[in-house]
C-alpha cells in the first residue's frame, strides 16, 4: 500500500527518476530518505576538490518564492555532519546566490540548505517560521579571503528536494529575465501560449517556468487518451507587457476521419461552468502584464469513442480578436475507462466535477414527505402554513399540533403618511413534491412592490420583496412582525442572545458590543473582561413542541457566521446601522420585529428584503436512535479497541490528521486503507462515518493548481504566510488555516497545511457533492461528521439526496464551536432538517449554564434533534437531563471522556425503549419542591428513571412530586434505588417522600420500579 501511494503522489508533482537537463540548469532529484525537517525541503548538493581556506559558490538557483535573501544558509559535511562556520553573500536574489563559505577542511561533498525553517509539532496555526539569516561571517576570516586572490568553486552535483511533494521541479524553476526578453523578441505577440500536459500543472503566476524555454514550437499539443476517459490538459498563457482584459477561446471540435469530438465536449473550466444552484456561467478572465495565467480543458470523450487520432484546433483570444491558435492531437486508443479516470487522481478526471449539478431537485429528501397544497394552506412533515390571500405571509403556523402566531405576520412599509395598504393576489408559479412558489404584486401611488414566496418540504419558507418607488420617497421604517403567542414561545435564541427564556423586552442592533464571557456561557481564549463585536442575522423564538427560526437574507454570504467569514451586511435590512431588531412580551402576545429604520428612496431604485422562516422542530425526536448508536470519537486513533466495542459502540467517526484520513478536506488519497477499516468495522456491527468538510483545503489536493488558477473562485486570497511549503508554492495571496504536523508518517509529507477556501458560488461545493457520493460508493462510508462548516442549506439537500441515491439511511452530525460561530444552534439552523445529531459543545460551560441554555443551544430538542457534550468531559450529571453523554474515549481540556458506567445503565434499564419526558414539557412527571433542581423521566413499562439536577452553586434539599399515573406505576408498592455508578453516584434508596440531597452541579439517577 505504501508503494502504491508513493506512486500516486510521485505522478501529482510531475517528477521522474530520469531528470534530464532540457527542462532544468542542474539534475533535479528527491533524497534517497528525507533528512531532518528543521534544515528546510531544498538543498544543492555539492563538491569541494580540496580543502580550502574559502570557497565560492556560483548556483543558479532560480527559485519562485518571495524574500530569498532573508532566509538563513547552512553548508554542512555531508560525511561529519559538521556546519561550516562562515558564510559571505556575494549576491542573492531570485535567479541566482553567489556565496563564499569556508574553511573547508576536507575535500569531497557538502550539503547546502538555504530554507531551513523552525519545526512545531501538533496543529492549529503555524505561527514560527523561517530560521533567521546566519551570524556575519568572522571579519578576520572574511580579509583573510579577499587577500587569497582566485578560489576554487564548488560544483553544484544536483538540486535536491527533502520528498517529491516538496520538489520545485520543473514547474517552479524560473526563466531568467534575460531569457524571457530573448524569447519575446524571438516570439513577438500580444501573449504566447505554452501548451502543457497534465502531469505538469502549471504553478507559478508571476514566473515563466525555464521549461517552456527549451523548446521553440508550442503550436501543437500531443496527448493519448482513451475511451470514456474525462481527458485533461493545459494552455498556458503568458501575457506581454499590456494588460488583457478578457481573453476567451473558440474551437470546432476534434476530428478522425468520420469520428468527431464536438465542441461541445470542450470545457475551459476557468471561463465557463456551471455554479452550486446548477445555472451555468461565464467568466471574465483578464491578465496582468508578464503574468502567467492557466486555462484548464477538459474533453469529454463518449464511453465507444472510436480510435483514431482526433486533430483540431483551439484558438485562445484576447478582447482586441488577437488570437494565438494550438493545434490538438489527441490519440485515442484501448479499452474504455470505467470510473472516466476518476480513481487515478493524477489524470484530474475529477475537475469535471466543478461542474456537477448531482443533488439538485426539489424532491423531499428520505425522511419528509411530498407537500399537500389545499386552498391557502401549505402543509409539510408535521407542519401547515395558512396563507393570507391578500399579503402572501402566514395567518397561521401549526407546528405538529401547535399554533404558534397570535395573528397573522406582516410586512409594513411606513412613511410620514401612515403604514402602506397595499394589498394584491397571489399567483401560483410552481409545484412539486418537494417545493410550492408563488408572486404577489401590489402598487400605489408611491411605489410598485413584488413579492416571490417559496416553501419547501423541510419546512423552510422564503420571501424576497422587492420595492420599486416611482417618486423620491421618505420612508420612516420597513419592518417585519411575527407576532406569536406567548404561551408558544416561552425560549429565545439569537441576535446577540444565548439560549435564554423569552425576555421581556429586547433591543439589538446588527453588531453586539460588550457581552462577556460569562454572558454567554462560553470558553474562549480572551480575559473574562474583553467585550468584541458580533455580527447576527437571525433568531429563533419556541418551544420543544413549535417554534420559528427567521434568518434576514441578502447578505454577501449567507450560511452560518463563523469568524472567518464576516460578510458584508444586507443594505437593505441593515441600512447603515440603522436596521435592528426588538422583541416585546406583552401578556398572550410576544412580537418579534425586524426594522430597517429610515431612509429615502429614489424613483427607479429597486431594494429588496429577503427573509427565511424555518418552523421547528424539523423533525420527531429519536430518543430511541440517540441512546442505541453510541460514537466512538478519537482524532489520533480512530480504532476502537475491544472493550470500545463491549461498551456498545455502534458509530465511528474518523476525524482527520490520522493514518486513515491524514489531510483535511481531502479523504481520497488514502481511500483505499479507509475502504479497508470501513469493512472490518461493518464485520463487527458498526457503522464508520468520516471528517470531510469545505471551510479549508489541504495543499495535498491533486488539482490544487487547476483551483488556483480559477482566481479566487475556490480558494480564497489573503496575505498569505503560514508553513513554509505555502510560502515556497503558493507564495503569495492565499490564507492559511489549519496546520497538522505528521511526523514524516504520511508518504513523507511532514504537514497537512491548508488554506481557507472561499463561500458562495464556489463550485468546489459541486465537487464536494460528488466527492461525497463518491466516498459512499467506493468505500461504502455510512455519513459524514461536519465540524464548522460554512454552506447554505441547499448544500445540505443536495448532500442529502447524493447520499440517498448511493446508500440510504446515511448519518450526518454536526460539530460547532460556541467561540467560533456564536450560537451554533442559530446559526446552523438551517441544517437541521438534514443532520442526525448535533455536538454543540465545545467551549460550552456547562457548570455555568441555565436549563434553558442548555435545552435550547445544546441538546438539540426543540428542532427534532439530540446531541453529545464535549468541552471538559462536559457535566455528567446535568447532561443525562437531556439523554447526553460524551463520546468515548474524546480528551478534551485533559479531560479523559469516558460514559461506559452510565452506558450500562442505559443498557440494564433499556432506556433506549423508554419515553423521555423532559422538565420542560408543559406536564412533566415528575417536579422537585425547588426551581433550581430539575426532574427528567425515562419511563418504561414497570419502572422509570429519574434523573435529577441541580443547576444552582447550593447543595438542595429537594422532594419530589411524582404523577403516578404518567409514570403507570403504584406509588404503595415501589422502590427508588439509586444505583452505584463509577465516577457518578454512590448507591442509595429512597422514599417517594423523602427529602433528598443533591451537590450543587450534580445530581442523582433513581430508578422506581
Amino acid at each position: 500500500m505504501k508503494r502504491i501511494l508513493f506512486f500516486v503522489l510521485l505522478t501529482w508533482v510531475g517528477l521522474s527518476c530520469a531528470k534530464t537537463s532540457s527542462q532544468a540548469p542542474y539534475p533535479y532529484g528527491v533524497a534517497e530518505s528525507p533528512w531532518s525537517e528543521a534544515l528546510g525541503n531544498h538543498r544543492a548538493v555539492l563538491t569541494v576538490d580540496e580543502p580550502a581556506e574559502a570557497v565560492m559558490l556560483s548556483f543558479d538557483w532560480r527559485r519562485p518564492d518571495k524574500e530569498v535573501d532573508n532566509r538563513r544558509f547552512l553548508v554542512v559535511n555531508a560525511v561529519t555532519g559538521d556546519t561550516i562556520s562562515n558564510i559571505k553573500r556575494i549576491a542573492v536574489d531570485n535567479e541566482q546566490c553567489k556565496l563564499i563559505f569556508g574553511p573547508v577542511k576536507t575535500k569531497g561533498t557538502y550539503y547546502f540548505y538555504y530554507l531551513p525553517y523552525q519545526v512545531q509539532p501538533g496543529y492549529g496555526n503555524y505561527n514560527r517560521g523561517y530560521y533567521p539569516k546566519e551570524d556575519a561571517p568572522d571579519r578576520q576570516w572574511v580579509e583573510t579571503s579577499a587577500s587569497a586572490g582566485q578560489l576554487p568553486e564548488a560544483k553544484i552535483v544536483r538540486v535536491e528536494s527533502r520528498t517529491d511533494f516538496d520538489s520545485f521541479y520543473p514547474m517552479e524553476i524560473i526563466a531568467s529575465a534575460k531569457e524571457k526578453n530573448d524569447y519575446r523578441k524571438a516570439h513577438p505577440g500580444r501573449f504566447l501560449v505554452f501548451p502543457e500536459d497534465r502531469a505538469f500543472p502549471i504553478r507559478m503566476k508571476s514566473q515563466v517556468p525555464y521549461k517552456w524555454f527549451q523548446t521553440n514550437d508550442h503550436s501543437t499539443f500531443k496527448a493519448t487518451a482513451m475511451p470514456n476517459e474525462y481527458y485533461t490538459f493545459q494552455l498556458g498563457v503568458w501575457n506581454g507587457k499590456d494588460d488583457l482584459k478578457s481573453i476567451t477561446y473558440k474551437t470546432e471540435g476534434l476530428k478522425s476521419g468520420n469520428h468527431i469530438i464536438p465542441a461541445k465536449a470542450i470545457t475551459c473550466f476557468n471561463l465557463e461552468g456551471v455554479n452550486p444552484a446548477g445555472k451555468p456561467f461565464t467568466k471574465i478572465v483578464g491578465v496582468s502584464s508578464d503574468a502567467v495565467q492557466p486555462l484548464w480543458f477538459g474533453i469529454d470523450l463518449e464511453e465507444n469513442q472510436p480510435s483514431g487520432t482526433y486533430k483540431g484546433v483551439i484558438a485562445v483570444s484576447d478582447e482586441t480578436g488577437y488570437s494565438v491558435p494550438v493545434n490538438i492531437e489527441l490519440k485515442v486508443s484501448g479499452k474504455p475507462l470505467a470510473d472516466r479516470g476518476d480513481n487515478e487522481l493524477w489524470r484530474h478526471s475529477r475537475l469535471r466535477w466543478l461542474n456537477s449539478t448531482l443533488g439538485i431537485t426539489d424532491k423531499p429528501t428520505s425522511g419528509y414527505t411530498d407537500l399537500s397544497l389545499d386552498d391557502n394552506r401549505i402543509s409539510c412533515l408535521g407542519r401547515t402554513v395558512g396563507i393570507d390571500m391578500q399579503t402572501a405571509l402566514p395567518s397561521s403556523i401549526d407546528s405538529w399540533g401547535h399554533e404558534l402566531l397570535a395573528s397573522p405576520v406582516r410586512f409594513i412599509i411606513q412613511t410620514s403618511s401612515g403604514e402602506k395598504k397595499l394589498n394584491g393576489t397571489i399567483e401560483q408559479t410552481g409545484l412539486s413534491e418537494g417545493k410550492v412558489s408563488g408572486s404577489w404584486k401590489a402598487e400605489d401611488d408611491d411605489l410598485a412592490l413584488t413579492c416571490h414566496a417559496t416553501m419547501e418540504f423541510d419546512g423552510w419558507i422564503n420571501y424576497i420583496y422587492s420595492i420599486e418607488p416611482k417618486k423620491e420617497l421618505l420612508v420612516k421604517d420597513i419592518r417585519l412582525e411575527i407576532p406569536l403567542k406567548s404561551e408558544a414561545s416561552p425560549y429565545f435564541m439569537g441576535l446577540g442572545l444565548p439560549g435564554q427564556e423569552t425576555p421581556a423586552t429586547y433591543s439589538g442592533g446588527w453588531e453586539t458590543k460588550g457581552k462577556t464571557v460569562h454572558d454567554y456561557a462560553v470558553s474562549i481564549p480572551t480575559s473574562k473582561s474583553t467585550s468584541w463585536l458580533w455580527p447576527f442575522d437571525s433568531f429563533w423564538c419556541g418551544s420543544e413542541k413549535a417554534g420559528i427560526h427567521c434568518e434576514l437574507r441578502g447578505a454577501s454570504y449567507t450560511g452560518p457566521l463563523l469568524n472567518l467569514y464576516r460578510p458584508a451586511y444586507p443594505e437593505s435590512w441593515y441600512n447603515n446601522g440603522k436596521g435592528g431588531f426588538r422583541i416585546q412580551r406583552n401578556g398572550s402576545r410576544t412580537l418579534a420585529t425586524a426594522y430597517s429604520g429610515e431612509r429615502t428612496l429614489n424613483a427607479g431604485e429597486n431594494l429588496t428584503f429577503d427573509f427565511a422562516l424555518l418552523i421547528t422542530p424539523v423533525k420527531k425526536l429519536n430518543a430511541h436512535s440517540q441512546f442505541a448508536d453510541r460514537y466512538y470519537h478519537n482524532g489520533g486513533a480512530p480504532t476502537p479497541t475491544e472493550e470500545n466495542l463491549k461498551a456498545g459502540i455502534k458509530i465511528i467517526n474518523v476525524h482527520h490528521a490520522n493514518e486513515l484520513n491524514p489531510f483535511i478536506n481531502y479523504p481520497f488519497i488514502t481511500a483505499a486503507r479507509m475502504k479497508d477499516f470501513v469493512n472490518e468495522w461493518h464485520g463487527k456491527g458498526c457503522k464508520v462515518k468520516i471528517y470531510y468538510t469545505i471551510r479549508e483545503l489541504t495543499n495535498v489536493v491533486p488539482e490544487i493548481w487547476a483551483l488556483r488558477s480559477l482566481g479566487d473562485e475556490i480558494l480564497q486570497g489573503g496575505r498569505g504566510g503560514g508553513f513554509p511549503w505555502c510560502r515556497e508554492h503558493y507564495v503569495t495571496d492565499y490564507t492559511p488555516q489549519w496546520y497538522q504536523h505528521l511526523d514524516d508518517q504520511h508518504l513523507g509529507i511532514a504537514a497537512d497545511a491548508s488554506v481557507l477556501t472561499a463561500t458562495g458560488d464556489s463550485r468546489w461545493y459541486n465537487y464536494y457533492i460528488e466527492g461525497l457520493a463518491w466516498m459512499v460508493k467506493h468505500v461504502d462510508i455510512d455519513g459524514l461528521y461536519l465540524d464548522d462548516v460554512a454552506f447554505g442549506r441547499d448544500m445540505l439537500k443536495r448532500m442529502r439526496h447524493a447520499m440517498d441515491d448511493v446508500k440510504p439511511g446515511c448519518i450526518i452530525d454536526l460539530h460547532s464551536n460556541t467561540g467560533f460561530s456564536r450560537g451554533p444552534a442559530t446559526q446552523y439552523a438551517e441544517y437541521f432538517p438534514y443532520v442526525d445529531k448535533v455536538w454543540f459543545g465545545e467551549s460550552f460551560m456547562y457548570d455555568e449554564m441555565s436549563p434553558a441554555n442548555w435545552l435550547v443551544e445544546v441538546s438539540g430538542i426543540p428542532f427534532g434533534l439530540m446531541g453529545d457534550m464535549l468541552h471538559g468531559g462536559g457535566n455528567k450529571w446535568l447532561g443525562m437531563q437531556y439523554g447526553m453523554t460524551v463520546r468515548q474515549p474524546w480528551v478534551t481540556e485533559g479531560v479523559s471522556c469516558d460514559p461506559r458506567y452510565i452506558w450500562q445503565l442505559w443498557d440494564d434499564f433499556g432506556i433506549m425503549d423508554a419515553k423521555m419526558i423532559g422538565f420542560w414539557e408543559e406536564k412533566p412527571a415528575v417536579t422537585s419542591s425547588d426551581k433550581e433542581v430539575k426532574v427528567t423521566a425515562y419511563v418504561n413499562e414497570g419502572k422509570t428513571l429519574l434523573s435529577l439536577g441541580n443547576y444552582s452553586g447550593d447543595k438542595k434539599q429537594v422532594k419530589l412530586t411524582i404523577d403516578w399515573k404518567q409514570l403507570g406505576l403504584n406509588p404503595s408498592s415501589v422502590r427508588m434505588v439509586a444505583p452505584a455508578i463509577t465516577d457518578f453516584q454512590e448507591a442509595r434508596e429512597f422514599t417517594p417522600d423523602e427529602s433528598i440531597p443533591v451537590d450543587p452541579k450534580r445530581g442523582w439517577l433513581i430508578i422506581i420500579k
